[in-house]
């Protein structure tokens, strides 16, 4: 079977309403844009879904649906797009990453300490990941979000304020001083990974609710009307929900090309 096929009859819980529904969109007129997602709580899920978002005319533009799979329970899709602005009616979840697994995603590192339980094994995994560790890519991209980059967009509008505890609130204008405007300023893309991580950590069990699956990655696909795939990214590591993540929705270009 496809994976086309494998998706359409997949079934998950949907978070607007908790029932459980076929994943892929109904509508055989669009392109479908399917995200498999970690934890619902990683760095990277709540990021894509902040790209998404800032997006979302372009996406409509090019006649795009978007429906995405991530790993937790409802409680954690709907405290998800309460801070995201994600749709809940997009959102499905899947508490034992049981579909990531049969798509034979990349499960992270996976060590094992006879004396820690799973989860605390997964903490210490995830922990390695963070510094590297199986999961490439990782240092440069959180170096990215400190340095600044000339090549991605300019994140965090001037008038805009940004509230990232423990820092004081931000203005975007601020970041003007680390080096201009027009373009991803030092520190810019490090303060919104901040107010994502306090997000999490003031909301960790609902975000969390099986730390087994802390190390999990997840997934890109892209289909035309017809179901033929367009573009496909597998996730390596953390920070690596992108095959260019300076744009991390370049593969919209050759839509409007």
């Amino acid at each position: 079977m496809d994976l086309y096929n494998l998706l359409n009859q997949t079934q998950r819980e949907r978070v607007s309403d908790g029932a459980i529904v076929p994943i892929l969109n109904s509508d055989t007129s669009s392109r479908q844009l399917v995200l498999l997602w970690p934890q619902l709580g990683d760095f990277d899920s709540l990021e894509y879904a902040w790209w998404l978002q800032r997006e979302a005319d372009r996406l409509r533009g090019v006649n795009v649906v978007v429906r995405a799979v991530g790993i937790g329970d409802r409680a954690s899709g709907q405290q998800f797009c309460s801070y995201t602005g994600f749709s809940p009616d997009c959102l499905f979840v899947d508490p034992t990453a049981e579909l990531h697994q049969t798509l034979n995603l990349y499960s992270g590192l996976s060590f094992k300490l006879p004396p820690l339980s799973v989860g605390q094994n997964a903490w210490l995994n995830l922990m390695l990941m963070c510094a590297g560790i199986g999961s490439p890519g990782t240092l440069a991209e959180v170096f990215r979000g400190y340095r600044g980059d000339r090549q991605a967009p300019q994140l965090i509008a001037d008038e805009e304020t940004i509230k990232a505890g423990p820092l004081p609130p931000l203005q975007g204008s601020f970041f003007q001083w680390a080096g201009g405007k027009g373009f991803q300023r030092p520190f810019e893309l490090a303060t919104l990974r901040l107010r994502n991580m306090t997000e999490v950590l003031s909301h960790w069990k609902t975000y969390v609710p099986n730390p087994a699956y802390l190390t999990q990655r997840g997934a890109t696909f892209l289909w035309d009307a017809q179901g033929n795939l367009i573009y496909e990214h597998r996730d390596r590591g953390i920070l690596g929900f992108a095959a260019e993540m300076s744009h991390p929705l370049s593969f919209l270009d050759k839509l409007e090309s």
